[in-house]
């Protein structure tokens, strides 16, 4: 915060820097080209960015390529930062039939991030929701064998395990499979680690209409990939006058994968949106002409759906000085934007932030911005723990897909980019303009 104070001492008012920066339009973003990588990176031939097929090598390799052809120096060998994770993968029998009725894998149903395997075909058995509210109905599920069945049960029932007895979930744990019939989307997510038993979720209104003595089949194979090979994608651009100091872009290209050899996860919005933009901004400060003063990196992540991992990783074993950081600026979720932006840190980098709100409202390049106090919900967190400032902007808007199949570079309308791109070229000016001669 003495950083920040600092930098805003240097102008007589506000008004003065708005003024300056105005001038300075960011020309070298390229919607078109922005909108061609997010329809590389969630193609089906990027297999969903994650841990089957090789997904996620593939997109590093594209950002490799794209970081080379801009001219930008490796902070790393091959701009590649390698690290392992342990993730819990599905990557080829992925199917659940009910009586007659086949279910699609990722509209219809997916895997729990922590699903065993197996093939299992029998009849269900029902959870019987009065086990949370009567004795005897509790005393006779802990009686019924459970070993080798076929368990289905509400979302809601799910969560109210926790509030029974140890010994209700431990039963349930017993059986060979559960399937938890969801009412809302489908949400997926990784894990680390891996169950003995099938956990799937299933949309309940497929459910709706099957016979409750229906026979279920499932074929599950899943796969536990211990320490996995993967990587950030690092580069950066010396700065002119202060190459010691540095602006950081953060974004994330990996996702989740595949679920099967017929479902995978585009991501188009989580995260291709947010690499789009942090190449966009590449592109701009490679230009001669917009080559700041700072030095400027550019961090690509790997693993961070996986829990932060990649980002974690960088602050542990950082490729440049973290004091050196003068400002972090992570992005996420950047596909939409017709109700603005929120700034995640926000409410912690008070000063900063309204400086960002006042470019804002001088530059018309968001609807709104809305600040937010500290979220471990993205790559900035590990920073901003180690005591680095940071911003994690991401837009609000329409459609709101996420971690589900529907996150797709076809209906991703890019409504905010360009003014987002030319809000944080405007801020980064405020950030080196104390240092001006």
């Amino acid at each position: 915060m003495a950083y920040s104070l600092r930098l805003l001492s240097c102008f007589a008012s506000p008004a003065a820097w708005v003024v300056l920066l105005l001038p300075a339009t960011a020309q070298a973003q390229d919607t078109v080209r922005a909108r061609r990588t997010v329809q590389e990176l969630a193609s089906p031939a990027m297999h969903g960015r994650g841990y089957v097929r090789q997904g996620e090598h593939r997109a590093a390799t594209y950002l490799q390529r794209r970081f080379r052809q801009l001219g930008l120096q490796p902070l790393a060998p091959d701009y590649q930062q390698p690290f392992p994770l342990d993730v819990n993968t599905f990557p080829g029998r992925f199917s659940l039939r009910a009586g007659k009725q086949e279910l699609v894998p990722g509209r219809d149903f997916i895997a729990e991030p922590g699903s065993g395997g197996g093939r299992l075909t029998g009849q269900p058995v029902y959870l019987d929701s009065l086990i949370f509210t009567n004795e005897a109905a509790g005393q006779r599920f802990l009686a019924q064998p459970l070993t080798g069945r076929i368990v289905v049960l509400r979302q809601r029932d799910a969560e109210r395990m926790r509030t029974l007895p140890a010994g209700f979930a431990e039963h349930l744990a017993s059986a060979a499979a559960r399937l938890t019939l969801v009412p809302g989307k489908l949400t997926a997510s990784l894990a680390p680690d891996q169950a003995r038993q099938i956990q799937l979720q299933v949309l309940a209104a497929r459910w709706t209409g099957i016979a409750p003595a229906a026979a279920i089949s499932l074929d599950v194979e899943a796969k536990l990939q211990q320490a996995y090979p993967t990587q950030n994608v690092v580069g950066y651009l010396p700065g002119t006058a202060r190459p010691d100091s540095f602006l950081v872009f953060t974004a994330h290209y990996d996702h989740l994968g595949r679920m099967g050899r017929r479902a995978y996860f585009p991501g188009a919005n989580d995260n291709a949106s947010g690499t789009a933009m942090l190449l966009e901004l590449a592109a701009y400060y490679a230009q001669p002409a917009h080559r700041p003063r700072y030095s400027v990196a550019f961090l690509a992540f790997g693993a961070e759906e996986a829990g932060l991992i990649g980002s974690r990783y960088f602050v542990a074993h950082p490729l440049l000085p973290l004091p050196s950081i003068r400002f972090l600026l992570n992005l996420d979720l950047e596909g939409t934007g017709q109700q603005g932006a929120t700034v995640v840190n926000g409410k912690v980098h008070e000063l900063e932030y309204r400086r960002l709100e006042q470019l804002n409202a001088a530059g018309h390049y968001l609807p709104s911005l809305a600040p937010r106090g500290r979220a471990a919900n993205s790559d900035h967190y590990p920073f901003s723990e180690a005591g680095v400032p940071a911003f994690f902007l991401y837009m609000r808007g329409a459609p709101t897909h996420y971690h589900d199949v529907h996150d797709r570079a076809e209906t991703l309308p890019l409504t905010g980019f360009t003014g987002l791109f030319q809000l944080l070229v405007a801020y980064c000016r405020t950030l080196e303009h104390p240092f001006r001669p």
